[in-house]
């Protein structure tokens, strides 16, 4: 059933009473939510982005602001265009569901799955949040994230399977980077960033993220 918020009330007239409260008050909120639901529940709220964690909680996330869109908007033209030269995976944007192995439902900023990976699911679960954790993500800390809440969740998806992923901060410009089995790195300021091995021969530019 579709949560619908008065707007005027920030209250629910039809629907998740608790969800669409926590809504009205303020993104980053939580409730309770049932992993067969979840995603019927996004789809008939589309004006709203959720993520779920492992403990079935469904958050809702905060709008994008317009710098972090645009920053967001660089990494994706850099690393589609990388993807489309070298064709052994998709790249998927901030808008995209993943439902990692614990059960958490994922959006990054920006990832890419190897195409045999990708096309060993299913089409039918394709078309919901897929069950699979990205090879390699990419989140962007915009004014209103909590470094350690980004922290956390980039653990997360190495703890689930991603091969590379990057926390760009772009508020102190300070990149974080994660690897299996390797220390987590940070850079202070980094012109550029290798994606290899993982992204072989790829280098982003971050003078268009800074």
């Amino acid at each position: 059933m579709r949560a619908e918020v008065d707007k005027s009330s920030g209250h629910e007239r039809n629907g998740w009473s608790d969800v669409a409260g926590a809504a009205g008050d303020q993104a980053g909120a939580s409730v309770k939510a049932d992993g067969r639901s979840v995603f019927a529940f996004c789809q008939l709220n589309a004006d709203w982005r959720f993520e779920r964690t492992a403990q079935g909680e469904l958050v809702i996330m905060s709008p994008t602001g317009s710098e972090s869109g645009n920053r967001n908007a660089s990494l994706i033209v850099q690393i589609g265009n990388w993807a489309e030269r070298d064709g052994t995976g998709l790249i998927f944007d901030s808008s995209t569901g993943f439902t990692l192995p614990n059960g958490a439902v994922r959006s990054p900023d920006l990832s890419w799955i190897l195409l045999d990976r990708w096309t060993a699911i299913p089409p039918t679960e394709r078309k919901k949040f897929a069950p699979i954790c990205p090879d390699f993500v990419v989140e962007l800390r915009s004014e209103t994230d909590s470094l350690t809440t980004l922290q956390a969740k980039m653990q997360e998806y190495l703890d689930n399977g991603a091969r590379l992923g990057w926390l760009i901060d772009a508020i102190d410009r300070q990149v974080y980077v994660y690897q299996p089995n390797v220390p987590m790195q940070q850079l202070s300021q980094p012109a550029t960033l290798s994606g290899s091995p993982t992204l072989p021969e790829f280098v982003l530019d971050l003078s268009k993220i800074w």
